[in-house]
C-alpha cells in the first residue's frame, strides 16, 4: 500500500501515540494493553515457546490445555486451527472443540494429510477441559482443509473446508467445485463420540472459514477470496439446515451504507456460490474470514482490506458490522490508520494488519486476532466513544503478541469461565503446536 507523504506523517504520529496507551480496559478481562508486538521478544527456544510463548499483560497467565505430546493426529505439524466450546447444557463449559486444517496436493497423494495411523484427511478433535483429555471425534480422507468451527443453539457442531478448488469432492456432493459445510451430531450420552455427520451444500460451495448464528437460527458464512462476499443462509425450519435459501450481502453503493440481502440461485450455489453471488451483483471483500455476532451486529474480519482504496487487494485489513435486521447497513469499524496504528516491522512500529478470527468477549468487547508475524491479539470495545469524530470509535488495545515469528495465532474463543481465554496456535516453529488458556489473575 502506497501513502502520501501526509498520511505517511499522520499514520506515524497515530503509531507513536497508541504505542504510548497506558488505558486500563475495564471488565472481567480487564486489563493494561502491552505496549508492543513481540519483535524484541523473537525466540527459537522451546522452553520458552513451549511454556510462555506470548507476551501478555501483568496480571495474567499462560498455561497448555493440549498440544501434541497428548494429542497427534498428523505426520506434518498443520495441527490446530479454529475451536469452540460445548456452551449449553449440563456440562456447559466441559468440551472444546477443534478442527484441523490439512490440505492434500492432489486427488491420490495425501501430501500433508497424512495420518500416523496410515490415513488421511481433515479431523475434528475435543479436549476434556476438566481430565485433559483429547481425542480425535472424526476425520475422513475426504475432508480438506477444516476450518471454521460452531456449536450451533440447537446443540450441533457445525465446521467447514477452506477450499477454493475441491481437489478431494464430497461423494454426497460431488457438483461443489469448493468447500462444504457438515454438522456434527454428538452422542447425548457421551459428548466425545459422534452420532452422525451430514454434509449441507445449501450452505454453498465457498472457501469457507467463518461461520456464525442469530437468535432465528439463520447461519452467516462467507468466502475466503479476495473478491469473497458475506453470505447468510436461511432454513424453512429452525435448526434443519436441509432446506432454506443462501443469500448474498449486497450494498447499495459501494462497500458501506444500505444494503440488502440478494436471494442465490440454489442450483449453482451448491456447485459454486461465488458464481452465484457473482450473478446478482454481491459485494466483494478482500479475503472475509471469521465472522462473529455481537447483539444485532455480525462483524467480519477482512484480512487484505483497504478502507481507502477499495480495489487494493493487498491491505492491511479491518474489521467489518453489518448491522442485522430489515434494513441492514454495513460500516469499517477498526482499520489501521483510522482507530488502530500502521504496522510496519521493519521499523519496529506495532500495528494492525491481517485480522483473522474473532470472538466475543464476555462483556460484549470483540476480540481479533492477527495472522501476521508476531500475531497480535486485539480487543475492540463497540460501547466506546469516537473522540475526534473520524467515524471510528476509539477504543481499541493490544492484549497480546506471539513470540513464535513464523507460528500464527487463531481460534481465541470464550467459554464458560468470564476470566480466561482459549487461544490455539499452530505452524509453531519448535513443532509443537498447542491449544493455550490465558486466565486472569485473582486479585487479594
Amino acid at each position: 500500500m502506497k501513502y502520501t507523504v501526509l498520511a505517511a506523517a499522520v499514520a506515524a504520529v497515530f503509531s507513536a501515540s497508541a504505542m504510548a496507551d497506558s488505558t486500563i480496559v475495564n471488565g472481567p478481562m480487564g486489563f493494561n494493553p502491552i505496549t508492543a508486538s513481540a519483535y524484541a521478544q523473537e525466540t527459537t527456544d522451546p522452553s520458552i515457546l513451549n511454556s510462555e510463548p506470548l507476551v501478555i499483560p501483568a496480571g495474567f497467565t499462560q498455561s497448555i490445555v493440549s498440544d501434541e505430546s497428548d494429542l497427534n493426529i498428523y505426520v506434518a505439524n498443520d495441527w490446530n486451527d479454529m475451536n469452540t466450546v460445548n456452551e449449553t447444557g449440563k456440562q456447559a463449559g466441559r468440551y472444546m472443540y477443534r478442527t484441523h486444517e490439512v490440505r492434500p496436493s492432489s486427488a491420490t497423494v495425501a501430501g500433508n494429510s497424512a495420518r500416523i495411523d496410515g490415513g488421511s484427511g481433515g479431523a475434528v478433535s475435543v479436549v476434556d477441559l476438566h481430565t485433559g483429555q483429547a481425542k480425535e471425534v472424526v476425520g475422513r480422507a475426504d475432508w480438506e482443509a477444516l476450518d471454521g468451527i460452531v456449536w450451533t443453539p440447537w446443540q450441533s457442531v457445525l465446521f467447514a473446508e477452506e477450499v477454493g478448488t475441491s481437489v478431494r469432492p464430497d461423494p454426497e456432493a460431488p457438483q461443489a467445485t469448493s468447500g462444504l459445510l457438515y454438522e456434527l451430531k454428538l452422542k447425548k450420552d457421551d459428548l466425545t463420540a459422534m452420532e452422525s455427520v451430514t454434509v449441507l451444500p445449501l450452505l454453498g460451495a465457498l472457501a469457507h472459514e467463518g461461520i456464525e448464528t442469530d437468535a432465528e437460527g439463520n447461519v452467516y458464512v462467507i468466502d475466503e477470496d479476495r473478491k469473497g462476499s458475506i453470505y447468510k443462509f436461511e432454513p424453512e425450519n429452525y435448526g434443519d439446515l436441509t432446506s432454506g435459501q443462501l443469500y448474498a450481502l449486497k450494498v447499495t453503493n459501494g462497500k458501506t451504507g444500505a444494503a440488502e440481502w440478494v436471494a442465490l440461485d440454489m442450483v449453482q450455489a451448491q456447485i459454486s456460490a461465488r458464481v452465484a453471488a457473482a450473478a446478482v451483483g454481491a459485494t466483494e471483500y478482500c479475503r472475509p474470514e471469521d465472522i462473529d455476532r455481537i447483539s444485532q451486529n455480525l462483524y467480519v474480519a477482512l484480512t487484505c482490506e483497504d478502507v481507502n482504496n477499495a480495489s487494493n487487494t493487498s491491505g492491511n485489513g479491518a474489521i467489518l458490522a453489518v448491522k442485522l435486521g430489515d434494513k441492514p447497513t454495513v460500516s469499517y469499524v477498526v482499520a489501521p490508520g483510522k482507530n488502530v496504528p500502521v504496522e510496519n516491522q521493519s521499523t519496529g512500529v506495532t500495528g494492525f494488519k491481517s485480522p483473522d478470527n474473532l470472538a466475543t468477549g464476555p462483556d460484549g468487547k470483540l476480540w481479533i486476532v492477527e495472522d501476521n508475524a508476531f500475531s497480535d491479539i486485539w480487543v475492540y470495545d463497540p460501547q466506546s466513544e469516537d473522540v475526534n469524530g473520524d467515524g471510528y470509535k476509539d477504543g481499541v488495545h493490544l492484549f497480546a503478541s506471539l513470540k513464535d515469528k513464523v507460528a500464527e495465532s487463531s481460534g481465541i474463543y470464550f467459554g464458560k469461565d468470564p476470566k480466561t481465554l482459549f487461544v490455539n496456535i499452530q505452524h509453531s516453529g519448535t513443532g509443537n503446536d498447542k491449544t493455550m488458556a490465558i486466565t486472569k489473575r485473582a486479585t487479594k
